[in-house]
């Protein structure tokens, strides 16, 4: 039963009907400048830290994202815990919440790679044996989101199309992760996709949060631009729903163990140098 806490961010009937309609919600400026570069700064340390976690770009140097954070972070601890994400995201869910997966994805200026077209569910279904689509997407912009740096694309009222794909391509681009090249949309599907649905692509300042289911189609093409987009994305799974795992369960950096009910935290964000977990 969920707990009875108040919450500072209280999604609308309007939003909670717009995030069924559309797949994805945007929330702007939730975080003030402040808070965003002391969490900035908790990942420009974290990708300092080895380990199978990070995953880089094709030039063996640059990272493209980095899993499980919230573990060797206290900012991000206590992040997944603030009302200004759990919050919204326990309105969105049927149960108790815990954090199935957290990552950042880094597109770095003049280089950050494209993010093939993909539905979410598809990954954690093929390589978790997880039942249902009962998670919450929660992105926050850690960089302004312009239309030149590469901006998540979503296709709306995608995701109640269901899965739109079954299988996963035999080679893989990372061992690390799936990435979403292993699981990609075909270009006819996709034709069709955007001809029924159309393409937007939410932009907005740092701080700012997107909610997205995970069916949702979407992708991302490379940043050109100067300006780096750094995107964290914290996923709720609901508890009763966690994954039964047909084999060796993937590395617990990519797949949240943890099942255990997440309590709203009125806690801020810590913003001293060094907030190790």
């Amino acid at each position: 039963m969920k707990q009875q806490v108040e919450e500072r961010v209280q999604l609308s009937p309007d939003q909670i009907a717009q995030y069924r309609e559309n797949g994805f919600l945007v929330l702007e400026s939730l975080f003030d400048p402040t808070e965003v570069e002391a969490l900035s700064d908790a990942f420009d340390a974290d990708c300092l830290t080895p380990g199978p976690q990070r995953i880089l770009e094709d030039d063996g140097a640059t990272v493209r994202a980095v899993y499980a954070s919230h573990r060797r972070r206290r900012e991000f601890a206590t992040l997944v815990r603030t009302p200004r994400l759990l919050g919204p995201a326990r309105q969105l869910a049927a149960d108790d919440l815990y954090v199935y997966q957290f990552k950042i994805n880094a597109k770095s200026a003049f280089g950050g790679d494209r993010w093939a077209w993909h539905q979410d569910f598809l990954a954690w279904k093929l390589a978790d044996n997880l039942a249902e689509p009962r998670q919450v997407n929660v992105g926050l912009f850690l960089d302004e989101v312009t239309e030149f740096n590469g901006p998540l694309i979503y296709l709306p009222g995608s995701h109640r199309s269901g899965l739109l794909r079954d299988f996963r391509n035999v080679s893989s681009r990372s061992a690390q992760h799936l990435d979403p090249d292993d699981i990609a949309l075909r270009p006819e599907q996709m034709s069709a996709l955007v001809s029924q649905h159309g393409m937007v692509s939410p932009k907005g300042p740092a701080g700012s949060v997107v909610l997205f289911d995970p069916q949702i189609v979407h992708g991302s093409a490379p940043n050109m631009s100067p300006f780096p987009r750094r995107l964290l994305i914290a996923t709720y799974n609901e508890v009763a729903n966690a994954p039964v795992p047909l084999g060796e369960p993937r590395p617990d950096y990519v797949v949240g163990r943890d099942t255990t009910p997440l309590e709203l935290s009125d806690e801020p964000i810590d913003l001293r140098v060094g907030g190790a977990v």
